[in-house]
């Protein structure tokens, strides 16, 4: 098939691209390398709303951060994600540094940010009880906010495609040719025609740039690592609590997350490696250390898992979101780091236009669907609301993940919607189902047996997040003889 549009890369930068495509009489398709969409930066980052106040004025950043922010209100209704406005602090721990607050404040408004003050004194310590003694000061952005950065990315990609756009995931791009006036995009299993190439690839965006034959960036993976604590602890900080931003990025923040963690991190390593997601004894140490000065943390008994993003930060210092120099309908979305998942939605709207500058005819769609529907989550209802499931489908009554309270009606759900789970981390992101206290301890098998009765594969084939990652080498002699 010849495509108008293929978009190489599904995370939240290519979803975005690809829901905003999907509003138009085109035909779309979105190749991604991995088995799952999200499964690079996306699903490791601060899951942060950015204000917008920290990027350079003017910058692709800042432009498209406040876009993006001012946006993602709407979207998230529209996506049914859970998005909360809390805003954050930018903490200031000397009087010193108070010029510093000040400056990042005019930088802010010059960017468009709205609502933006200085808060010291008892209102400080009102409005965030638990900050340290040492924080004097604080930058108050009011429209930052939480959000869960995978579901953001599954339901935007799920809605560009019951909006029409085709998704072909496992199809790693090997080779990039331009030939008649046609790309060809060849993937080790199979070839596909298009008139426009989005490169929206994330950490190997240059990669399949210099495949089209455009050396024009490179990509620096930047390594971040995080500690999560126990819902127990969820509350410890009203907002978002930043410090000082250093010139690799927005430092060591302490938040609550949209589920109820407390989320501590970054710090930022330049690696070579752009597989690398270790976490180290002292990359932890140093974000606990760091993070402990703004805001007074619990036991680190109360961690539950730490875990590692690697941020695509190009060597231009900014987004790299135009056309190619070689080819005008070869449309780079790449480079971008913090503050990308707030400005995925601008970003879309940014490369469409550039589409259609570059000779893509955009005609709408009478049909298009913003909307996307998901049904109440088990834990969040009511007993007569689950009672009343439960008597329609038994297998709500059937709890899984103890923890988190996930059923077995809302694994199979997962297993069977628009974009469903294949592995048991695509379970996970999709419903929780392993991300509580024991980390999938107890719930991990009974997963395993579902995804294996529902795919109708062998239980040794399922793997924790696709390739070679299976999580049971064989059978026993006795599952053998039983054939269970």
């Amino acid at each position: 098939m010849l495509y108008d549009v293929v978009v190489i890369g599904a995370g939240v930068t290519g979803a975005f691209i690809a829901r905003e495509l999907s509003r138009y009489e085109l035909k779309v398709c979105m190749l991604e390398k991995e088995t799952d969409v999200s499964m690079g930066t996306s699903k490791a980052n601060s899951a942060i709303v950015h204000a917008g106040f920290d990027a350079v004025p003017n910058s692709l950043k800042a432009q498209l951060n406040v876009r993006g922010n001012k946006r993602m209100p709407l979207i998230a209704q529209e996506l049914g994600v859970d998005f909360k406005q809390i805003g954050s602090f930018v903490l200031c721990h000397s009087k010193e540094d108070i010029p510093k607050l000040e400056e990042l404040m005019k930088r802010g408004i010059s960017n468009g940010v709205e609502g933006l003050e200085i808060i010291t004194g008892d209102r400080l310590k009102a409005m965030e009880p638990n900050i340290t003694a040492e924080s004097i000061a604080a930058l108050y952005a009011p429209t930052a906010g939480i959000i869960c950065p995978y579901e953001l990315t599954l339901h935007a990609a799920e809605n560009a495609v019951e909006n029409g756009v085709d998704l072909k995931l496992g199809h790693e791009v090997t080779s990039i040719r331009f030939d008649s006036n046609i790309f060809i995009i060849s993937s080790a299993q199979d070839e596909f025609k298009a008139k426009f190439i989005v490169n929206a690839a994330g950490l190997y965006a240059d990669t399949v740039s210099m495949m089209a034959g455009d050396n024009s960036f490179s990509i620096k993976p930047r390594r971040g690592e995080y500690v999560l604590f126990d819902k127990a602890h969820g509350n410890l900080v009203n907002r978002v609590i930043f410090q000082l931003p250093s010139a690799k990025g927005k430092g060591v923040l302490v938040t609550p997350t949209v589920d109820g963690n407390l989320l501590v991190g970054p710090n930022a390593e330049e690696i070579q490696d752009k597989q690398d997601t270790a976490t180290t004894c002292s990359g932890l140490s140093e974000i606990l250390r760091t993070a402990s000065l703004s805001v007074s943390l619990p036991s680190t008994g109360d961690i539950i898992t730490s875990f590692a993003g690697l941020r695509a930060g190009a060597d231009t210092g900014d987004f790299i979101i135009r056309a190619s120099e070689g080819n005008k309908r070869f449309i780079h979305a790449a480079g971008i780091e913090s503050p990308g998942l707030t400005a995925a939605p601008a970003i879309g709207e940014r490369v469409v236009k550039l589409l259609e500058e570059s000779g893509l005819r955009l005609v709408q769609k009478t049909n298009y669907n913003p909307s996307i529907k998901y049904g109440k989550a088990a834990r969040h209802m009511t007993g007569d609301e689950l009672n009343k499931l439960i008597r329609q489908h038994p297998e709500f009554g059937r709890i899984v993940c103890r923890c988190e309270k996930i059923t077995e009606g809302e694994i199979l759900s997962s297993i069977h919607r628009t974009i469903g789970a294949t592995n048991l981390d695509a379970v996970k992101r999709r419903t929780r189902a392993g991300m509580g206290r024991c980390q999938g301890g107890f719930c991990s098998s009974r997963v395993v047996e579902i995804l294996s009765r529902e795919l109708k594969v062998p239980a040794e084939e399922i793997t924790k997040f696709g390739g070679n990652s299976r999580l049971l080498m064989g059978r026993t002699k006795h599952n053998l003889e039983t054939n269970c």
